[in-house]
């Protein structure tokens, strides 16, 4: 029996069948899409052509749109409805709208020294009591949460992420922040859910100041701290014990006179920036060493004037004294440029480095600089004045979106476009019922579409908290041009509001 012809062997002419994310139809990669957030969705449209025109999508920004304003309807568009979408939240981050929601709370008559917005918690200080008020549920009965384990007036307060301490339990709490506080009574506290969880002692005077983020790559992180007593202290988050025990690492020693401010480079995580009163500039390398006493101080210059803000973007160190902000290279310790000029005196100080601005704060107004410009220029030479206020303007924000002024001698903070310079917005932040005073706006914090403003009076205080992210009912002209004011509610249909529209969205 002749056997079967021997089989050939197989080629590669038959290859499994590979399906690729372009071969599947646009319309279920959208609703897929819808899931993604907005980053990743700017994310998905800068990896192709194919995937730009599917992020770009009507229905992924409809469907956006409608879960966001539900009660809203959107017209047709030129530019599209992506672009509508986009108009609207930035017009939402500027504050172009008269109908936030607003919550006010009413203190006893006191200087506010801090406030900070942590998500949905407002945290104030007055004295040396630190109050947090949850605004998601203080409507509903919530209780205000008094902290005032300090017994002298607070002088710093910070907030850093919870995993870069011993206290994180568990996946669900990384995202959560603890506070950090220093005070006049010598010593420095961290806090979460209301609550002291440690404390640090081991200045000879009032601890001045805190690092505006904590020091070190990786796990290890480490705070910063400076004294009137003139030294540098670094101090272990990881350190378990509620007194901190063995929490200090090192003592660093250089200023003759009272630490101002600090600030943590760029470019380098280790490197710390430290001001003293008497506007001498010392930069430490934190790694060098580990043991008390030590000095491990790389870099050191000084400014004519009063220091009032320090701000390090990478390699560079932007420092305000006097009535000037000076660049520093921190590679090479020498004074790169002056930036800005506010004659008589600068009252404060902000940086947006992702569009090369900064602002100052001078008497009555505030000034924006280009930093591209000025380092072209002999003279710096503001580009817009911020004006309108009355006294100075020692309180100021910038992120990309917008800018926010206010200070003591004035009832009103003023929100301004950072692109244009133009006002966006008026919030008043004192009230008759306070009493008879000259204060103003005291404190302020500002995050994305959320504003805390402090003022006080001679009866009581008041904490005033604005959420713009629900609003729909845009500003009148009196902050902005008509002509502005069509271009940018172009996209948006004639509406009707009632008084509760936005108010819990």
């Amino acid at each position: 029996m002749a056997e079967p012809p021997a089989s050939q062997p197989q080629t590669a002419t038959t290859e499994a069948a590979t399906t690729k994310i372009t071969d599947l139809d646009e319309d279920s990669l959208a609703h897929c899409a819808t899931y993604l957030s907005l980053q990743d969705l700017s994310s998905l449209a800068m990896t192709s052509k194919f995937l730009k025109k599917i992020a770009y999508s009507d229905s992924i920004w409809l469907h956006r749109f409608s879960l966001r304003w539900p009660l809203e309807m959107l017209s047709s568009s030129s530019s599209g409805v992506r672009q509508a979408y986009l108009d609207w939240r930035t017009a939402l981050h500027q504050f172009k709208f008269a109908d936030p929601f607003v919550l006010d709370l009413y203190t006893e008559a006191r200087h506010f020294d801090h406030i900070l917005l942590d998500k949905n918690d407002i945290i104030f200080s007055q004295g040396s009591i630190i109050r947090m008020m949850k605004t998601d549920s203080f409507l509903g009965g919530g209780s205000l949460v008094r902290m005032s384990d300090h017994n002298a007036r607070i002088t710093c307060m910070r907030l850093f992420p919870l995993n870069e301490t011993s206290l994180v339990r568990s996946e669900i709490q990384r995202e959560e922040n603890v506070l950090v506080t220093s005070s006049c009574d010598h010593s420095i506290r961290l806090w979460w859910k209301g609550a002291c969880h440690r404390c640090f002692r081991g200045h000879n005077g009032a601890v001045s100041t805190l690092s505006d983020k904590l020091l070190g790559a990786g796990g290890v992180k480490v705070l910063a701290s400076g004294g009137e007593d003139g030294t540098v202290r670094l101090w272990s988050l990881s350190s378990s014990g509620k007194r901190g025990q063995q929490a200090l690492k090192a003592t660093l020693y250089g200023h003759q006179k009272p630490i101002s401010l600090m600030s943590v480079a760029g470019h380098k995580p280790s490197l710390l920036v430290t001001m003293s009163r008497d506007s001498k500039v010392r930069v430490w390398d934190t790694n060098t060493s580990s043991a008390v006493r030590s000095s491990c101080c790389v870099g050191m210059t000084s400014l004519p004037g009063a220091p009032v803000d320090m701000k390090c973007d990478e390699a560079l160190l932007y420092i305000a004294a006097g009535s000037s902000v000076v660049v520093v290279d921190l590679r090479t310790m020498r004074k790169v440029n002056t930036v800005a000029i506010c004659q008589p005196k600068l009252y404060s100080f902000a940086i947006m480095p992702s569009k090369s601005l900064i602002c100052t704060g001078g008497f009555g107004k505030a000034l924006l600089w280009d930093i591209r410009r000025s380092q072209e220029a002999s003279k710096p030479k503001a580009v817009t004045e911020l004006d309108g206020h009355m006294g100075s303007v020692s309180l100021l924000h910038m992120d990309p979106y917008k800018i926010v002024t206010g200070g003591l001698g004035d009832n009103f903070v003023n929100a301004w476009e950072i692109d244009t310079g133009k006002q966006t917005n008026s919030l008043l932040c004192n009230r008759p019922e306070l009493g008879n005073t000259n204060i103003g706006c005291s404190a302020m914090a500002v995050n994305a579409c959320r504003i805390a403003t402090a003022s006080y009076g001679e009866s009581q205080g008041l904490v005033s908290f604005r959420d713009f992210s629900g609003a729909v009912r845009p500003t009148s002209s009196k902050c902005n041009d008509d002509e502005e004011e069509a271009d940018v509610w172009k996209f948006w249909g004639t509406q009707t509001y009632s008084d509760s529209d936005g108010s819990n969205e």
